[in-house]
């Protein structure tokens, strides 16, 4: 199959999606993922179209293939990006805390201007019963991105004590 065909086969799957038949996009991408098992791209939209549908424990695996894959030149920088947040998302999830945190920590490393990355980073800290480090980081974002004026009046604050929260006088 050559890559016209494969292309538009891909953005059929996708168009889909987005239109809301997800489980025919996911028959459709499981179908081209086995065609195309080294696929980064192929694989990484077989992975959303699980998730999409709730089955994460199937959606994994395509997770892993598209970043081996992007290992080399597989993936854009945004879609590794969402792979990543994705994976360590799914992970969560699943229960999987310590893979989720080593993923989205090396995630928020590898794109340190994305606050979702750190957000679920975050969540997943929370669930290792890193609270301390989860709080810090959310109230970093917090601090960094909120728009609303009592939140920017207090940012300096806000960014001092979460270095440490149990900081009294």
């Amino acid at each position: 199959m050559n890559d016209d065909v494969r292309d538009g086969l891909l953005a059929e799957a996708v168009g889909l999606r987005e239109r809301g038949r997800q489980e025919e996009a996911r028959a459709r991408l499981v179908e081209l993922a086995a065609r195309y098992p080294d696929d980064a791209e192929v694989a990484y939209q077989t992975a959303w179209a699980h998730d999409v549908l709730g089955l994460e424990a199937e959606a994994v695996p395509f997770y892993g293939r598209a970043l081996d894959a992007a290992a080399g030149d597989g993936l854009s920088p945004e879609d590794r990006k969402g792979a990543l947040l994705g994976l360590g998302s799914t992970l969560r999830i699943l229960g999987r805390y310590e893979e989720a945190v080593t993923t989205l920590r090396g995630a928020a490393e590898e794109f340190p201007e994305d606050g979702a990355l750190r957000t679920f980073l975050a969540m997943a800290l929370f669930n290792t019963g890193e609270h301390h480090e989860s709080a810090r980081l959310l109230l970093r974002l917090l601090a960094a991105t909120s728009d609303d004026p009592s939140v920017r009046r207090y940012r300096r604050a806000i960014e001092h004590y979460a270095e440490d929260l149990d900081e009294t006088v």
